[in-house]
């Protein structure tokens, strides 16, 4: 008995622990803004873009050798049996140098294009992890409207079976009709499928939304739907200015545009030669250790256009004690890239495609700062008027009440009544929502984080409607 008593107190206390383990998993609430930085932080995808960027980042770093100079080393043996003749043994190392001296600043706009390139790379990051996050703003809003809407029906479900337990009532002392009844029934069994169809829809909706949070379940939700919320309306010459400074679309373009620049001035200058100073040191004899020295230095000098590729090199150097020599050399190539004239045309067409991109864009910001402020005050109006609605359903709703207990109208009618009420409740949430999701769009014009709306503008000011509440 006793060891009966024991197994059962540890049953007891391990089912006690883990039940305190399952409330504090998640000791925190997430709003809107949490939840978009914890999506951002769970992409796998955008950490494998970033990797790949920081590695593209250490490869333009190391870019930084091309101005070093190059040095490269040489060993040769070569022995040589001889019939006729004496043998000979030539052995010889050589430490060779090429530096760039010059080369009309064409490496160092390429590393300006790389930089530029990686810039822009930096920007679709950016816009990655803004996708990300809009990502799950979207499945915060749709749970929330879910689980309002479930609310809402749950209420509206437990109010009609208590009409309906008072109408089988009425129905079992001959005041009501048994068609009643069956009409009631059909109505409570249509807000129950009406609810087993949301409830597994908000299941998915919540383990998808945990999913983008890159969590095995969701965590307290901070963010509430309230139909009564006044709208932040920021006028449409501070948005257009706003936007135009941040628009990340427009910040895009004016990297293009300054890309472009960089590579008309890089077309342009391809013609310009390239001067490199190159040099050797080595050592050289029969047998070791190697006892003859010699050296050299020399100019080498490349043009390489598009209708004419040359390749001069002067080059003299002293083999002690007595030899000294001299090399001039110089190849030339006639024609031979002729398509490559034609890229300082296709650069100046591409910067004037980006400049006229840039410039549409612009002149789009006024008309779409003043189409996203326009937005939202539709969404405002239409809460306050599915605000309204419900406050008129609400009062139908009472005036039905009475004329049930003045005999004008049946259960039936009465019902009817609540369910439409409820429809109108679901409409305001629904329409509530709508408003969440126009005032994101705003904040996503101007590339501000969510909630930032605030910042510009206050609510605005008007008379307070409470409707019924959707618990009642």
């Amino acid at each position: 008995m006793n060891k009966l008593l024991f197994l059962f107190l540890l049953i007891f206390s391990c089912m006690g622990k883990a039940h305190a383990l399952a409330e504090s998993k998640f000791d925190f609430t997430v709003n809107f803004s949490q939840a978009a930085e914890m999506a951002v932080s769970a992409s796998a995808e955008l950490r494998n873009a970033h990797a790949e960027y920081e590695i593209a980042k250490q490869s333009w770093s190391l870019g930084i050798m091309k101005f070093f100079p190059r040095l490269s080393f040489t060993f040769s043996e070569n022995d040589r049996l001889q019939q006729l003749g004496a043998d000979s043994f030539a052995k010889s190392y050589a430490v060779n140098i090429d530096q760039l001296l010059w080369d009309g600043g064409k490496t160092s706009m390429a590393r300006s294009l790389q930089r530029m390139e990686l810039n822009a790379v930096s920007s679709r990051l950016d816009r990655m992890a803004s996708e990300i996050a809009e990502a799950a703003l979207g499945a915060y809003r749709s749970v929330l409207s879910s689980r309002a809407v479930l609310s809402i029906r749950e209420s509206a479900l437990e109010t009609l079976a208590g009409q309906r337990r008072i109408l089988a009532g009425e129905v079992s002392l001959g005041l009501a009709l048994a068609v009643d009844l069956a009409e009631a029934d059909l109505a409570i069994a249509e807000a129950e499928i009406e609810i087993i169809t949301l409830r597994s829809d908000l299941a998915e909706m919540e383990l998808q939304f945990a999913e983008i949070l890159g969590l095995d379940s969701l965590p307290e939700l901070s963010e509430m739907v309230d139909i009564r919320r006044s709208a932040f309306l920021p006028g449409h010459d501070a948005v257009a200015s706003l936007a135009t400074e941040r628009n990340p679309e427009l910040s895009e373009s004016r990297i293009s545009i300054v890309k472009r620049l960089s590579e008309l001035k890089y077309a342009g200058r391809a013609w310009l030669p390239t001067f490199r100073l190159q040099g050797s040191f080595g050592l050289n004899g029969s047998e070791y250790p190697l006892t003859r020295y010699s050296w050299s230095l020399g100019l080498n000098v490349e043009l390489a256009g598009a209708w004419l590729q040359n390749n001069f090199g002067f080059q003299a150097g002293f083999d002690p004690p007595h030899d000294r020599s001299a090399q001039l050399q110089n190849s030339a190539i006639p024609v031979p890239n002729p398509e490559m004239g034609l890229s300082k045309r296709q650069a100046q067409l591409a910067l004037a495609l980006e400049q006229e991109k840039y410039r549409i864009a612009l002149d789009r910001m006024d008309r779409t700062a003043r189409r996203g402020v326009e937005k939202c005050a539709a969404a405002e109006r239409m809460r306050e008027l599915a605000v309204q609605a419900v406050t008129l359903a609400g009062e139908r709703l009472r005036l039905e009440e009475l004329r049930l207990s003045l005999g004008h109208i049946t259960r039936i009618d009465l019902m009817e009544a609540i369910i439409e009420y409820t429809k109108k409740e679901i409409t305001a949430v629904n329409v509530a929502i709508s408003l969440l999701e126009a005032e994101r769009e705003l904040e996503r014009f101007m590339d501000m984080r969510p909630g930032e709306l605030v910042t510009l503008t206050n609510p605005i000011n008007k008379p307070k409607i409470s409707p019924r509440s959707t618990n009642e």
